[in-house]
């Protein structure tokens, strides 16, 4: 093998460690089973478990269906009052972490909450209103937190369709209704499945809202696992199983998506909109607009209340050393995950032999956080015990761990988990670099590190700040990676939320969750500027 394929495929090979050496130590818990940690899973914990996930998994896919496609058809096809507006607004709920809204939809919809207030205050009783701690209540949080994913694949699918697909099922004497079942809907199915599966995964990789809820779900049990019970081995245990539901689902969702599509004919120009007419129009918008309240207005404005009302008392030396903590490890990780994103990125254009190694690198971001966190503790607490046993005599007296507790650890599990978020960003803008433009430098004589400074860097700097504010954001908004593997002392706001949240203290974790909120903002409106027709 030439020195110069080598040369990138073993970087390449090295950064897909870090998701290959977590999912190993966690695959281990499937061939390596603990059979008394299995006996007491299996008699106290799984059948509740598994009872759970598919109740969750089944109305949390059937409420982002419900939401994300009529959504996307109507703001893709259709004109209406305010559909500019509701195209990129509808989009806004992934700025909210999933947590933030199941605490603020407690607050509101709770007996003691201002909906249920209003209700008795008014007509004399709310006894009517579910009860929003239940099953149905966990469902219908996610459901609204995650439906944006059906949402943005489903309206890019409808709107490169655009009048096309009413067109064909007017001239096959189709009604409206029908066109869009028989016809724009199977050809949008690959684009809705993607959706879909994303947003099933983030449901199984949710952690803080289950919590709130009290949920029984894998995440929360591996995280009760762990610091409730002080078992490692239960924990990598559930970790294993939950990882394999992972990746049935990822499986499910390749073989859902098939080869099918729909691929236009040509570059024509867009054809212009269906106008809604009279009521339907309106009846449009206020289907968006009741969406959008309850997906996002809501839950915001009352945590935004909430903030006011305890700002005073809030805004303590506490949550200023969380917002350091936070944008400390933000800044660190947005510095670190996009530099291995663009090795990799790198190592496959010089060398097509190292793709494989980047899709195995980037596979961790379908792993959930809890997964990770035990995947990687895991690994470092054994080479903490081998140094100590090795080398104890030599460390300064008292020392119990060398890795363990450090932001290293922190760093490498979030390195695992956004990677796949910085590499997409960054092959996008590759990709717009030919092959004509490489020959042409090489011509003027630049290479190596020059022909990086002047060609690549400028032409990539795009794509690298969006991996670079993707990671910053979203690891702002992490929570269980953080809670299970940051060094002492380093409570990040999501940390304080949950906290907070654990002891009832909605009100208190309102002015953190405004500054993620906020934070999350960023990138909404960044992807909102590169839809189409929005």
């Amino acid at each position: 093998m030439p020195f110069t394929v080598s040369r990138w495929r073993a970087p390449a090979a090295a950064a897909s460690l870090l998701t290959l050496i977590p999912l190993a130590v966690i695959a281990m818990g499937l061939l390596e089973p603990d059979a008394e940690a299995w006996r007491h899973l299996a008699e106290y914990t799984l059948p509740e478990l598994l009872r759970n996930t598919v109740v969750l998994l089944s109305g949390v896919g059937a409420g982002v269906l419900l939401l994300g496609v009529p959504l996307a058809w109507l703001t893709a096809v259709h004109d209406f009052p305010g559909r500019r507006f509701f195209a990129w607004a509808l989009m806004l709920p992934l700025a909210m972490p999933a947590y933030v809204m199941a605490f603020s939809q407690l607050g509101l919809f709770d007996f003691t909450g201002p909906f249920q207030t209003w209700l008795r205050e008014a007509f004399g009783s709310s006894a009517w209103v579910p009860d929003i701690r239940s099953t149905p209540g966990v469902v219908m949080v996610l459901s609204l937190a995650f439906y944006p994913y059906v949402y943005l694949l489903a309206r890019d699918a409808f709107a490169g369709m655009g009048r096309r697909a009413l067109e064909v099922g007017q001239s096959l004497g189709l009604s409206p209704l029908a066109g869009f079942f028989k016809v724009a809907l199977p050809m949008a199915r690959p684009w809705i499945a993607g959706g879909l599966g994303l947003a099933l995964m983030e449901t199984l990789a949710d952690f803080g809202t289950v919590a709130i809820f009290n949920f029984d779900a894998f995440t929360s049990a591996i995280y009760k696992a762990w610091f409730s019970l002080f078992s490692l081995s239960a924990a990598k245990q559930l970790a294993s199983l939950l990882v394999l539901l992972v990746f049935v689902l990822l499986w499910l969702e390749q073989r859902a998506r098939g080869q099918r599509g729909y691929v236009p004919a040509g570059r024509a120009a867009p054809l212009p909109r269906a106008r809604l007419p009279g009521w339907r129009g309106w009846l449009a918008s206020a289907c968006c607009a009741l969406v959008l309240l309850l997906a996002f207005a809501l839950p915001f404005g009352q945590i935004l209340v909430w903030a006011a009302e305890h700002a005073a008392s809030e805004l303590d030396a506490d949550l200023l050393d969380s917002l350091k903590s936070s944008l400390a490890l933000a800044a660190m990780a947005a510095a670190l995950v996009p530099a291995i994103a663009l090795l990799l990125v790198f190592a496959v254009r010089r060398d097509s032999g190292s793709r494989p190694w980047a899709r195995l690198a980037t596979l961790g971001y379908a792993v959930p956080g809890t997964v990770l966190a035990v995947g990687v503790f895991a690994p470092v607490a054994a080479l903490d015990n081998l140094l100590l046993g090795c080398f104890g005599r030599w460390l300064p007296e008292g020392t119990s761990a060398v890795f363990k507790g450090t932001l290293l650890v922190l760093l490498l599990a979030y390195a695992s988990r956004f990677l796949a978020v910085a590499h997409s960003a960054l092959d996008a803008a590759m990709q717009r670099i030919s092959r004509s433009q490489e020959e042409a430098a090489h011509s003027l004589g630049l290479s190596g590190a020059r022909l990086l400074g002047r060609l690549y860097l400028p032409l990539l700097r795009g794509g690298l700040f969006t991996a670079m504010l993707m990671v910053f954001v979203d690891v702002m908004k992490e929570m269980p990676i953080t809670l299970m593997t940051r060094p002492f002392g380093w409570d990040t706001l999501a940390v304080r939320i949950f906290n907070l949240t654990s002891e009832g203290e909605w009100q208190r974790a309102a002015l953190p969750s405004v500054a993620i909120v906020l934070a999350g903002l960023l990138p909404v409106l960044l992807l909102s500027r590169q839809k189409p027709g929005v």
